[in-house]
């Protein structure tokens, strides 16, 4: 059984290039092997934008993962659990809110630290949210002169 240099080539080639699409997946999707952190969970109104792996930040600086989403059936509202780094303390009266990275960047969950003296311990729900507000229905409302009305 004999193999051309070329075949062992391009089979390594082929191997390389899985591997360092796995790799790509592994990171794009947030997922980390022993990831440190504790869940949360928020009620949206809308989570347009945003999916499993999103980040969530807080001051401009990555601090966790979405790692669910799903409708809740009572509600019609998205419930969403969220993994925040273990030396990440939330304080209570925190909101939780889905903004914009700008009109051509993609979504993220942002965390604006509230003034609680308690921190949010594994398990508790963010109460304050603000979900994803569409660009597209922000100006149909100013172009049908809804947004002028006070």
């Amino acid at each position: 059984m004999t193999h051309s240099v070329a075949e062992v080539v391009v089979g390594g080639a082929v191997l390389a290039a899985a591997l360092a699409f796995g790799a790509y997946t592994v990171q794009s999707t947030g997922f980390a092997l022993g990831s440190q952190g504790y869940e949360l969970s928020a009620s949206f109104r809308s989570v347009e934008g945003i999916s499993v792996g999103t980040d969530v930040r807080l001051a401009g600086v990555k601090v966790g993962t979405v790692t669910g989403i799903e409708l809740n059936p009572q509600s019609y509202r998205a419930d969403t659990t969220v993994v925040i780094d273990d030396h990440v303390l939330v304080p209570h009266l925190s909101v939780i809110a889905i903004a914009s990275e700008g009109l051509l960047g993609g979504n993220f969950v942002e965390i604006s630290p509230g003034g609680g003296l308690d921190n949010y311990q594994p398990g508790d729900e963010i109460l304050d949210t603000q979900g994803s507000v569409s660009l597209l229905t922000m100006l149909m409302r100013y172009i049908g002169g809804e947004g002028d009305q006070q």
